[in-house]
């Protein structure tokens, strides 16, 4: 919504500016060069990116329009799982545990929190790690420098769609002045015309430029940043997951590792200690 707010804003006052200081729209109807900038565009952003790619850009670009950050009721689930995933480690055996994370779909823990078996991504990380932990041979300090490295190549890969957008972005202003020189090149095949068929042909040329510029700075550049920060909220669960794990791994109890978790939340989303207490039933009680 908020995307669709600013573009209208843009818009609006664009063009209310340009019919207000004389302007008219009529000759901003330039179908051909608005198709020679877009194509060439696209044409581009196919070149430079692997399918992949351009699949997530679509899928980025609808949660960028839908604002699709984690909410607060969100981060509670993950602590939540956290916590009882804690527990069990805590106080059952290896095998017991190895039940739940080797099949969590069947998992009466993981059942308890469906946004999270949906997450693909996530439930690996928080499925491998907790199996680390089991193991019990691997150091806090080798699992965090571990969990460091995956969390840096998830984010590398969650902001593509944003380095591609913003590849588009910086190429469209000079797209837009190929469509004026084409343009230009038009006009002057009419030289031998009325000075007023030739102003409209030049008028039309320039139209190229100023579309170039503003789909840069006015639509793709402002996606393309709206984009990075509704995956940079994405990627920050992955911190809380491992700040919490790690705490649990150096010693601490599972309420308290909670704590080092619920920190790492911005302080706008961040949960209260009893909101996460309800949350993770009374506080953790028999952890």
């Amino acid at each position: 919504m908020g995307i669709v707010i600013g573009l209208v804003v843009t818009l609006g006052c664009l063009l209310g500016g340009f019919v207000a200081m004389g302007g008219h729209l009529e000759v901003l109807v330039q179908p051909f060069e608005y198709v020679i900038i877009l194509g060439s565009s696209i044409g581009t952003f196919i070149v430079g990116n692997s399918m992949k790619t351009i699949k997530d850009t679509g899928k980025a670009a609808g949660e960028a329009f839908k604002n699709q950050i984690p909410k607060q009721k969100d981060y509670l689930e993950v602590l939540g799982l956290l916590h009882s995933l804690m527990r069990e480690m805590r106080s059952k055996s290896r095998s017991e545990v190895e039940a739940h994370i080797d099949d969590p779909k069947e998992s009466t823990i993981f059942q308890a929190y469906p946004n999270i078996l949906k997450n693909i991504s996530m439930l690996n990380f928080i499925c491998d790690y907790c199996r680390l932990i089991i193991i019990g041979n691997a150091r806090p300090h080798e699992i965090e420098a571990l969990m460091e490295e995956e969390i840096e190549t998830i984010k590398h890969d969650a902001l593509k769609p944003k380095m591609a957008m913003q590849d588009m972005a910086d190429g469209l202003p000079a797209l837009g002045i190929v469509a004026a020189v084409l343009g230009v090149i038009k006009a002057m095949g009419a030289l031998d015309q009325s000075p007023e068929v030739l102003g409209h042909l030049i008028g039309a040329a320039l139209v190229g430029t100023f579309a170039g510029v503003f789909f840069s700075y006015g639509v793709v550049g402002p996606i393309s940043s709206k984009i990075k920060y509704v995956r940079d909220k994405q990627c920050r669960v992955y911190i809380i997951v491992k700040s919490t794990l790690i705490a649990y791994m150096n010693g601490a109890m599972p309420q308290v590792a909670l704590e080092y978790g619920r920190k790492t939340i911005s302080s706008h989303d961040r949960p209260s200690i009893d909101q996460v207490e309800s949350e993770t039933i009374g506080g953790g009680a028999g952890a």
